[in-house]
C-alpha cells in the first residue's frame, strides 16, 4: 500500500516536474552549525526531486534569515528559532511597522527539531550553573543570530534586567571561543545549536582542558522563571564523546522551518512541489540525514497567536498525513505547546536592536 500512494503522488507530480527548474535558496546559520547541514538535507533528499535548484546559505541566523525571506526574492526558506518569530510577532502587535511588514506574509512550513542552548565557560571558571552569569561579560553572537535574542530574552527572564551594555559582545561563534580561552575578557559564550553540533563535534579531547558547559539548576528561582518560556534539555555525551563525559542540563528553544508568502503562482506550484516531495522522501532524511531528523514529527500542530501555516504547504502535508492515517493508524500526538513567548522590547531595546528594528 506505502508503494502504491508513493507511486499515485509521483504520477500526481509528474506533470509539474516538467516544468523548468528553478533556481531557490534557504537560509540556515553559521557554518559549523546544525541548520546549514539540515539545509543541505533538504537540497539532496527534497528540493532536487520537486524540481528546485536549491542554494544552501551559511547565515548569522535565524533574525538574519527573517530579514532575507523578506527583503531577497530568491530566498524562499529559512530556518526560524520560535523565539526569535514569536519576537517580531510580539514587536508587530506592539505597534512596530516593520515588524509588521514582515510577520504580515511570514509563514511556517513545519515545526522541525530542539536546538540545544550551550553555555560555555572557561574549563577553570568558577561558574558551574547559568543561573550565574549575572553581570558577566558575556557574548552572544553576531547583531541577527537567533542566539543573540534568545541570550537576551533569557537574561531578562532570569534577572528582570537586560546585560548590561559594558557585559555584552557581538562575536562570531568561533571568535568568541578563541578570545574565551585566550584572555580574560569574556566569561560566558552563549551559543544555540542542534546537537550534535559540528563546531564542538569536531573538538579534540584536549578541548576539555579550556572549556566546559554551564549546567541548567531547575531548581534555582532564576532558571523557574526562565523555564516559563524556553524549555529543559539534556546535552547528551554521545554528542560529543572527545568533550563530555555526562549530561549536561540546559535549556532548548524549536527550530521552524519558514517562508514567506509573495503570491506568486510559479512559488505556490513549487513550494507544493517541495511539500509532495518532503512527504514522499521523510523517511530518507530520517534515516540518511542529520540525527536532528529523527526528531522531527510529520505533524502540523496548531500555531500560537499571530503565527500561520503556508497555505499551499499546509494544504499538500495535511494531505499526506491524512494518507499516512488511512493506511497506518497510530497513536494520537500529544497536545503541542505553543511556541514561547518572547518578553516584548521597547523602541531601540537590546532586543529591537537583535532583531534589526531599531529606530523603527
Amino acid at each position: 500500500m506505502r508503494v502504491a500512494i508513493a507511486i499515485l503522488c509521483l504520477c500526481a507530480c509528474a506533470p509539474l516536474l516538467a516544468l523548468a527548474r528553478v533556481d531557490y535558496k534557504i537560509v540556515t546559520a553559521p557554518e559549523r552549525g546544525t541548520d546549514i547541514q539540515i539545509g543541505r538535507d533538504l537540497q539532496k533528499w527534497v528540493a532536487d526531486a520537486a524540481g528546485i535548484q536549491l542554494e544552501v546559505l551559511p547565515s548569522k541566523g535565524s533574525v538574519e534569515n527573517v530579514q532575507r525571506l523578506r527583503y531577497e526574492p530568491d530566498v524562499k526558506f529559512a530556518l526560524v528559532q520560535s523565539d526569535v518569530y514569536q519576537a517580531f510577532v510580539d514587536q508587530a502587535a506592539a505597534g512596530n511597522q516593520d515588524a509588521q511588514q514582515i510577520t504580515r506574509r511570514l509563514r511556517v512550513i513545519l515545526p522541525l527539531y530542539d536546538e540545544e542552548i550551550y553555555f560555555v565557560a572557561r574549563a577553570d571558571s568558577p561558574l558551574r550553573y547559568i543561573h550565574e552569569i549575572k553581570e558577566k561579560r558575556i557574548n552572544v553572537g553576531p547583531l541577527g543570530s537567533g542566539t543573540g535574542l534568545s541570550a537576551t530574552i533569557l537574561y531578562r527572564l532570569m534577572f528582570g534586567q537586560r546585560i548590561p551594555d559594558a557585559n555584552v559582545r557581538y562575536l562570531s561563534n568561533e571568535e568568541a571561543l578563541v578570545k574565551l580561552t585566550s584572555d580574560t575578557s569574556l566569561d560566558v559564550v552563549v551559543i544555540t545549536a542542534g546537537q550534535p553540533a559540528r563546531l564542538f563535534a569536531d573538538m579534540k579531547p584536549e578541548a576539555r582542558k579550556y572549556i566546559k558547559l554551564l549546567r541548567l539548576d531547575p531548581s534555582a528561582p532564576e532558571s523557574v522563571e526562565a523555564m516559563r518560556s524556553y524549555f529543559p534539555a539534556i546535552i547528551h555525551p554521545a554528542s560529543y564523546p572527545n568533550w563530555l563525559s555526562e549530561n549536561i542540563p540546559t535549556f532548548t528553544v524549536k527550530a521552524y522551518l519558514v517562508t514567506y508568502d509573495r503570491e506568486s503562482e510559479e512559488t505556490k506550484t513549487y513550494l507544493n512541489l517541495f511539500a509532495q516531495s518532503f512527504c514522499i522522501n521523510f523517511n530518507a532524511l530520517r534515516n540518511q540525514g542529520h540525527p536532528k531528523w529523527k526528531e522531527v514529527k510529520m505533524e502540523l500542530p496548531a500555531l500560537g497567536k499571530g503565527w500561520s501555516y503556508y497555505g499551499p504547504t499546509e494544504q499538500e502535508l495535511r494531505s499526506c498525513l491524512a494518507r499516512q492515517a488511512a493506511t497506518q493508524p497510530r497513536p494520537a500526538a500529544p497536545a503541542s505547546t505553543a511556541p514561547p513567548p518572547a518578553v516584548t522590547a521597547k523602541q531601540c531595546t537590546q532586543q529591537q536592536r537583535v532583531l534589526g528594528l531599531c529606530g523603527t
